[in-house]
């Protein structure tokens, strides 16, 4: 006679944890660290590197607050695992400047009072400075209308592309100046 009672336990039991060895480029620097192979990527710049300008916001992939750079394109550090990024530059908000030395959009965002609280412009930033290298690309959005021709900076494509950023305070209007500061002030 078995005891079902016991063997459905183990059934619903979480298996321990599979650790690897990894190594994430981030803002230029290599980090080795070991990590549980369902680390997120964002739980891995906050937690171990100890990079806590990234946020944590909804932690599924719809505010945006974790925005980082990949090889200059951006995406949700929460939606992807760590062990996915290596070989690639990961740029963080750390990354783009310094108090002393700030890149341009953090110039920006900072005339422009872009922020409120202050919780999302980290991802805000990051997604600002990705997207405007997208424009430059030539890759379409939604609201592209020519798709032949380079998309065109307006507050129209600039509000689609930054539509994945939320901010809860409603600087949205200081966010679109301090982006078309920076995209008059940059060679098409």
């Amino acid at each position: 006679m078995s005891n079902h009672g016991e063997e459905a336990g183990k059934a619903g039991s979480t298996p321990p944890p599979e650790m690897t060895r990894i190594t994430l480029k981030v803002n230029g620097e290599a980090h080795e660290l070991e990590v549980d192979t369902r680390t997120t990527l964002l739980d891995a710049l906050r937690d171990r590197l100890h990079l806590t300008g990234t946020k944590k916001g909804c932690d599924h992939g719809q505010c945006g607050a974790c925005t980082v750079m990949v090889d200059g394109r951006r995406i949700n550090s929460c939606l992807t695992l760590a062990v996915m990024q290596q070989n690639v530059d990961i740029t963080t908000i750390e990354g783009l400047g310094t108090p002393e030395n700030m890149h341009p959009m953090q110039t920006a965002f900072v005339k422009h009072d872009g922020y409120q609280c202050g919780y999302c412009t980290p991802g805000q930033i990051c997604s600002s400075v990705a997207m405007l290298k997208e424009i430059e690309a030539g890759i379409p959005s939604h609201v592209t209308l020519d798709l032949v021709s380079p998309p065109s900076m307006t507050p129209d494509e600039i509000r689609e592309r930054m539509s994945g950023n939320i901010c809860r305070c409603g600087a949205y209007s200081n966010i679109l100046a301090a982006i078309e500061d920076v995209a008059g002030s940059t060679p098409s």
